[in-house]
This record gives C-alpha cells, structure tokens and sequence, in this order.
C-alpha cells in the first residue's frame, strides 16, 4: 500500500476540510502581507520624499527577503518538519509586519519590509506542503488549487481595508491589522505534523503513535541526503526545469502588473490615486474567477493541458492589453490578465508538489519559491522603468514569456492527474 491511500483512511475529510481552512487563513495572511505596500506606495513616496528608485527598492526589499525566505525554507520543511516551518515563518511575517507600520523612514522600512519578506517567502511553501501531505489524491488538487484561491482573498481583503479604513485613519494601520495573525498561530499549534513527514522520517512506528491503526505494510518513499541535488537528477530534472520556468515567468508577470498598479492607472487613465486604489481593487476582484475556474478544470482537463492553455491566455492578454485604446478597453482587458495570471498561479502550486517525492518536496516547493522571489526583485524595477515612458511596450515582454513557457509546459511536462506521490 501506498502512503497516499493510507492518508486516505487515517485523515478524515473533515479533518482535511479543517487543514484546507486554517492553511488558507495563513495563505492570507501572506498574500496581504505581500500585496500591501502598492496601497501605500503613494502615500510613503509623498511623505518620506522617495525617488522612483528608492520606491522600487522598497518594493523590491519584499521579495529579496522572500528569495532568502524560500530558499532557507527547504532545509527547514525538510529536517525539522512541515509544521515547524510554517509556526516558524508565520511568526516572523506577522512580527516584522505590524513593526513597518511604526516606521519613521526609508532605511527602517527597507529593513523591515526585508524580514517580513523573509517570511512570506518560507510561509507560502510551507503552507502548500502542509497541506499537500494531509490530502487525499483525489481531493489534493483542487483543494491545493482552493489554497491559492487564498491569495485572492488575501489580496481583495487588505486593498478593501486599504481604500476604506487605511484612507481614513493613515496608511500605518494597513499593518497594524496584521497582529490578528496571531490568532491563527493558536490553531496551527493544536495541529500535528504531516503523515507523510512522519512515516518519510520515523517509519510506521510514528504513524501508530500519531494515528493509531494504519495497514501493516506502505511501500517504503524515495529518500535522499542531498534533497537539492536530487531535483537536478535525470529523472527529475526537466519537472525541475519546468517549474523553475513556470514560477519565474508567472510571478514576473504579476508583479510587474500589480506592484504598481494604482501609479499605472494614474498614468494611463489620468484618474487620481484614491480612484487608482479603486480600480486596482476591482483588478483584484478579476483573481477570484481566474482561481475557481482552473480548480474545476485542473481534474477536468489535467495539470499539464490547463496549465499551458492558461500561460498562453496570460501571454495574449498581455498582448492585447498594448493594442488597446480607451479607458474602458484598457481595464477589461487589465481584469483578463488578472484572471489568466492568478489562475496560473493557482496551477503551479497545486502541479509543483505532485512531481517530487516527499524527501524533497519541500525543497522543491522552496526552490520554485526563489525563481519566484528573483522575479518579484526584477518586475518592479523593470515595470518603474517603463511607468513614464510606455506601460505597454513592458507588456510586450511579458507576452512573449508566457506564450513560451506555456510551449514548454506541453513538451516538458507530465501529467500528475490521479497519480499517487510517494
């Protein structure tokens, strides 16, 4: 018997619903973290007198700490645990999070921004292992799909907070609210650690102990000692090749459209900053469809079909948004992109851990996080490069990655639907 079907008869679909839950308030949690400062990157340009550049590097300061945040965030999942990881990285996120809303200037609130970016970067992939490893196969999916959903969430709430109470009462209560994230570390300490880390880690012995009765015999899991040398074997390396791809190319994108998003409607719609905060906020709204309909057709159509077909829509809407005129053309075609970029986000979290065993998954979840955190460094240099002269002609750049990229997804990858993972 495989540790797949065993999770499916010691982890209850109630108890699967609950982890579904709690990792989705954390995701949250992580997503409002990240996405907060283009709600307040106004605000602090004025008040603290910032250039364009130092405005890009308090951005970017995010997600160097992020890069650090996954790159660490492997060892971590993988010799001390999934739960362990994630109490870890969620308390420093929410820590250095509320601290940035006491800051009196640019070189504290870099440094700051830096620490809660380096837990952001370790919390998103220890979340989606956690719950990758108490989920059933046929549940694991979607619900890893749902996860992301999450950041959606995370992102329509704190522009929600930031266009209403933060415009009335100051912007530094945009990271004050992020003290209730102590809350969830209460529920995530009454859970245990994933049957798979357990058995991958202590054998069955450990299993009994944490669940009781389970089948006698589970086939042994692929360990290894050097978990990232083992994503570059032959047998992995083109899933490792494809992902670091795929998670470059997709947080790029979202980063160079959203990390100034209300300075590019200013520009472009000549609307002012609050209206601009606005518009973003309905461009957030466009995430939600774009997540709940890749969690139907990833079990409808697969991971790998739905996850090239996605990238392709994100490249052509990339293109069309360069050809378009008009103020209400310009933001349809702005909510199309929302849709396809976060869908294919919600594709890659959900495919990444079903390509790797569980002795390095972990480190393959944080791996992906670095490509992704070395994009979100680049995007919004690259997107404050281009906010003066032409928003568009960036577009063009990010057209021709994600068309690519979804080509490779069809020659690289392999379809994981209804596939146990060791």
């Amino acid at each position: 018997m495989k540790i797949d079907q065993v999770i499916d008869s010691v982890v209850s679909k109630e108890k699967q619903r609950n982890l579904l839950i709690l990792t989705s308030l954390i995701w949250i949690v992580g997503s409002a973290g990240v996405m907060v400062i283009p709600f307040v990157l106004p605000n602090l340009i004025s008040e603290w007198q910032l250039s364009k550049t130092m405005a890009s590097s308090l951005v970017s300061a995010t997600f160097l700490g992020m890069l650090f945040g996954a790159l660490l965030s492997g060892v971590i999942l993988d010799y001390f645990g999934r739960k362990t990881g994630t109490i870890f990285y969620l308390l420093i996120s929410v820590i250095f999070t509320v601290l940035f809303g006491f800051s009196k200037g640019y070189s504290i609130a870099y440094l700051l921004r830096f620490l809660s970016g380096f837990g952001y970067g370790g919390l998103l992939p220890s979340a989606n292992t956690y719950l990758s490893e108490f989920t059933s196969i046929k549940l694991r999916g979607r619900y890893l799909v749902y996860l992301e959903t999450s950041w959606a969430i995370g992102s329509i709430l704190i522009a929600l907070f930031a266009v209403t109470f933060g415009e009335r009462f100051g912007w530094r209560w945009n990271f004050y609210i992020f003290s209730l994230g102590l809350l969830i570390l209460i529920a995530l300490l009454k859970n245990s650690e994933t049957p798979k880390y357990l058995f991958e880690k202590d054998g069955i012995k450990a299993l009994k102990e944490r669940y009781g009765d389970v089948p006698g015999s589970i086939e042994s899991v692929e360990k290894v000692k050097v978990t990232f040398g083992a994503l570059f074997r032959s047998r992995y390396i083109k899933q490792t090749i494809l992902v670091m791809i795929s998670w470059f190319v997709v947080s790029f994108v979202y980063y160079a459209l959203f990390s100034w998003a209300p300075r590019v409607f200013v520009e472009n719609l000549s609307i002012t900053i609050t209206k601009a905060k606005w518009y973003t906020f309905f461009v957030y709204l466009a995430q939600l469809p774009g997540y709940l309909s890749v969690a139907y057709l990833i079990e409808k159509w697969g991971r790998k079909k739905t996850l090239s077909v996605y990238f392709i829509g994100m490249g052509l809407s990339s293109f069309f948004l360069f050809l378009a005129s008009g103020n209400i053309t310009f933001l349809f075609v702005v909510l199309v992109l929302s849709f396809f970029t976060l869908g294919v986000w919600g594709l890659v979290y959900a495919y990444t851990p079903e390509l790797f065993p569980t002795s390095f998954r972990g480190t393959a979840n944080g791996v992906a996080g670095v490509m992704a955190r070395v994009a979100g460094i680049i995007a919004p240099y690259f997107t404050g490069y281009f906010v003066d002269k032409s928003i568009v002609a960036a577009l063009s750049y990010t057209a021709i990655f994600s068309i690519i990229t979804g080509l490779l997804v069809l020659i690289l990858g392999v379809e994981t639907k209804d596939k146990p993972v060791g």
